[in-house]
């Protein structure tokens, strides 16, 4: 069977790597974002996906800014039998669908019909849910909406950052995705339609949407549990920041604290959302929030290096006592 992968993130490398390790499954090409410049010297730099694609030895990365006629040309070429995408970052269209004689599958790292869109991961973590999952759903022309091939579930603890998770999730659908193959080969070997999969009840459907930069920002109006559970749901990024004396300072860690201030806290100063208390020995420095108390345990200023509080406070010896915004 010829399959063409489509991914572009890390999370989408595990399932890459497996695919062409099973046995009668031959990756034609990979589909993946362009080249972008990173780093301060702007060097252009391919996709996880990609670079995993060049280490495999696939001949065909294709790397196109629209999957205009062009593409699906080349495609077409190649004669693939199915389509598999996981966190490619496109809406794919009819015509480029009816290239696949077998359709496609679409790997989402959430509980389908929950969280539809592009940021499930976060939204699992922004919403403090206890379980959470990987779906392997069929390619439909509506977003997520194909019918359930398979589903993985994971329980959360609580502590789990998105980068954290997305490894997690990766993991899970590198280990379902040879039983997908091996019922998606027998369907094609006995000339059966691969339908094998569950419809989803629309219903019941939740969606996500995208995150920016700007939606780093820290509204100290919240509480500290919507604050806490915004800081690990947008590690790596976009990462949470707030303002503090006219500089950006982005918070890398923190819990929500349980305790009492301890005596060497500005206990007596004005508890405005967004007021940096003092500190806790054990616990890191506290801040009010909308409700409830919040420790930071690590922090730095924008281009500046991460520091653990301590190191931090021997650097801003001004903070306890000030108001960020």
């Amino acid at each position: 069977m010829k399959v063409l992968y489509a991914g572009s993130p890390a999370i989408a490398v595990p399932a890459l790597e497996v695919l062409c390790g099973i046995k009668g499954i031959e990756v034609s090409a990979v589909l993946t974002n362009p080249d972008t410049p990173r780093g301060r010297h702007g060097i252009l730099l391919p996709t996880e996906v990609g670079d995993a694609a060049s280490k495999l030895n696939i001949s065909n990365i294709l790397k196109p800014e629209k999957l205009d006629v062009h593409v699906r040309e080349i495609i077409s070429a190649l004669k693939p039998d199915l389509l598999i995408s996981f966190a490619y970052g496109r809406i794919f269209g009819p015509k480029f669908l009816a290239l696949f004689p077998y359709g496609g599958i679409n790997i989402h790292p959430s509980l389908l019909p929950k969280y539809r869109g592009p940021t499930p991961i976060q939204a699992a973590i922004l919403n403090r849910d206890s379980v959470t999952g990987i779906t392997f759903q069929t390619t439909a022309k509506e977003m997520d909406s194909g019918d359930i091939l398979a589903q993985g579930l994971l329980s959360l603890t609580g502590d789990e950052t998105a980068g954290a998770l997305g490894e997690i999730m990766a993991s899970i659908a590198a280990d379902i995705l040879p039983d997908i193959m091996k019922k998606i080969s027998e369907c094609i070997s006995n000339n059966l339609p691969v339908n094998f999969g569950i419809p989803q009840n629309h219903e019941q459907a939740t969606y996500c949407t995208l995150i920016s930069k700007e939606d780093g920002f820290i509204d100290w109006r919240q509480s500290a549990l919507s604050i806490e559970a915004k800081i690990r749901a947008f590690s790596p990024w976009p990462l949470c920041r707030t303002i503090h004396d006219g500089r950006e300072l982005i918070i890398l860690k923190a819990d929500v604290f349980s305790g009492s201030p301890e005596t060497g806290s500005s206990g007596d100063l004005p508890k405005q959302p967004g007021w940096v208390l003092g500190t806790d020995k054990k616990n890191g420095i506290l801040i009010q929030t909308g409700d409830g108390i919040l420790a930071v345990t690590q922090l730095q200023y924008q281009a500046k290096k991460a520091l653990l509080w301590r190191d931090f406070l021997n650097g801003a010896r001004d903070f306890a006592g000030s108001q960020l915004k």
